[in-house]
């Protein structure tokens, strides 16, 4: 009987505790779009559990060069900023970086910096601003603490996104 116990200990632990070795990568495609004033977009990258609820900001990509300006047009992420940016301290470590070009861009987040995420089923949420352009936003389903890969499309401010846990 004892035995038995715990092995069901050790069980419920694996599926309920948190998914320490798995590491998390997110490709995100900013796509070249032809229109007369092209700035760059504001992207966040962040968690949320599948009630929407703001689990973790991973990536924030805005203009640190003018930290006062730049964060100013943070709001324009509305998804984003209700959820759980607004009461972020800009620059975070780790977070934080400039604007990208076209293109595709990962972010990688060891598992080590998830290591109190529970394994379960999240959602990764993108979103994406562009002055005097649109917001998008991509919601991408996935499951923390398997290996798996997840992928969703937007249609003008973003392009393909992916997810990929790696164990």
């Amino acid at each position: 009987m004892r035995k038995l116990t715990l092995a069901a200990t050790a069980l419920a632990g694996s599926v309920a505790g948190p998914a320490l070795a798995a590491d998390i990568n997110v490709s995100v495609e900013i796509p070249r779009l032809s229109v007369a004033a092209y700035h760059r977009p504001y992207v966040a990258v962040w968690i949320e559990r599948p009630d929407s609820t703001a689990v973790r900001t991973l990536a924030v990509w805005y203009e640190v060069s003018n930290v006062a300006e730049g964060k100013d047009w943070l709001k324009d992420m509305r998804t984003w900023w209700r959820r759980g940016g607004r009461s972020m301290t800009l620059p975070a470590d780790g977070v934080s970086s400039a604007t990208k070009a076209p293109g595709r861009h990962t972010v990688s987040i060891p598992g080590a910096r998830l290591s109190s995420l529970p394994a379960g089923d999240y959602v990764m949420v993108v979103e994406a601003a562009r002055e005097l352009g649109g917001r998008e936003t991509v919601r991408v389903p996935f499951r923390w603490g398997a290996a798996n890969t997840a992928r969703a499309s937007g249609s003008s401010e973003l392009g393909a996104v992916s997810v990929a846990v790696t164990r």
